[in-house]
């Protein structure tokens, strides 16, 4: 029997979208009942994942899936012990953020980011709709928190998909890459894809002004073909990223601006909280390390609210 490589390029639950090497496109299914070794998964195929299938009549049937470089994940709404890979083999990431409309928040953004740097997939944060930030509080808000996350090592860019104020630069980085965009549903992700390329119709919903959240505009994950080189994986809008499979004896390790210092620290399992002689501490003390970043810390290492706010205290 024949056998066939190809890339996952759309996903809606049980059958697949492939992209032949040769560029042709077919549907494809499971064959059989497929788990991934040592990963409950509620899918084991997503889009980017490379797989191997043979042809049954006129479609494809999925037997074998190529090792990933990285993948990234949200947590199963259903089974709280599951995840669900949302896509594969990416080059980047980029986190769409708005100050307002609607609000995203640090609290989301650190735990997002941390998720990325677990599966080492490079992020980049995207501040969109900047054309609105009008008045003084707003523009102080953006400063601050570019402020925060220069201090812990990540690219930033300002943009509005609306204006096209900033899309030129944001196409130098993703030309000829595998790109994901992320964050709250509402922030622009499908008005920002569509003025990528002007081939891109993704469905575009109004902000409810009743809630200030935005309502889902993506039902399945979905990879596109860039015109100027490259790729995107168009995804579902999520409310959080989980922080499955991090254990609190390495988050740290996930804070990049706390990694390069805790080389430093007089214990080789220093969690940075009440240790003697912590380098992280002193950092943050010496404010090369946002007390923001350090309080969502905190927060993603202790599991309840009073744990959180006793461990604040030790700061000193």
């Amino acid at each position: 029997m024949e056998e066939f490589r190809g890339l996952v390029v759309k996903s809606t639950g049980s059958w697949y979208d492939l992209e032949k090497e040769n560029g042709e496109r077919l549907n494809a299914r499971l064959k059989g009942k497929f788990r991934l070794k040592g990963l409950k998964s509620t899918n084991p195929v997503a889009v980017g994942d490379w797989v191997k299938f043979h042809m049954e009549r006129d479609e494809g049937v999925i037997h074998t899936i190529e090792d990933r470089k990285n993948y990234i994940i949200r947590r199963s709404i259903n089974l709280s012990k599951q995840i669900q890979i949302i896509a594969a083999n990416i080059d980047q990431l980029f986190l769409v953020i708005t100050i307002d409309s609607p609000p995203t928040t640090l609290g989301f953004i650190d735990r997002f980011l941390a998720g990325a740097e677990a599966y080492r997939i490079p992020t980049v944060l995207v501040y969109n709709k900047i054309d609105l930030y009008e008045t003084e509080e707003q523009k102080a808000e953006l400063r601050k928190w570019q402020s925060i996350y220069k201090l812990a090592g990540y690219d930033q860019i300002e943009l509005s998909a609306e204006q096209k104020i900033g899309i030129d630069t944001l196409k130098d980085l993703m030309k000829d890459k595998t790109s994901i965009f992320s964050g709250h549903s509402g922030v622009g992700k499908s008005t920002l894809v569509n003025s990528l390329d002007k081939n891109f119709q993704l469905r575009v919903n109004e902000i409810s002004d009743y809630h200030k959240t935005g309502k889902h505009t993506t039902t399945f994950a979905e990879l596109f073909k860039l015109s100027f080189g490259g790729r995107i994986i168009d995804t579902p809008g999520i409310k959080g990223f989980g922080t499955v499979e991090l254990e609190n004896e390495v988050l740290s390790h996930y804070f990049p601006e706390m990694r390069s210092k805790m080389g430093g620290c007089k214990f080789n399992n220093c969690v940075h909280i009440n240790e003697p002689k912590c380098a992280v501490k002193e950092a943050l003390e010496r404010g090369e390390i946002a007390l923001e970043r350090y309080d969502n810390y905190l927060s993603m290492y202790y599991d309840d609210e009073k744990e959180h706010h006793r461990a604040k205290g030790v700061r000193g």
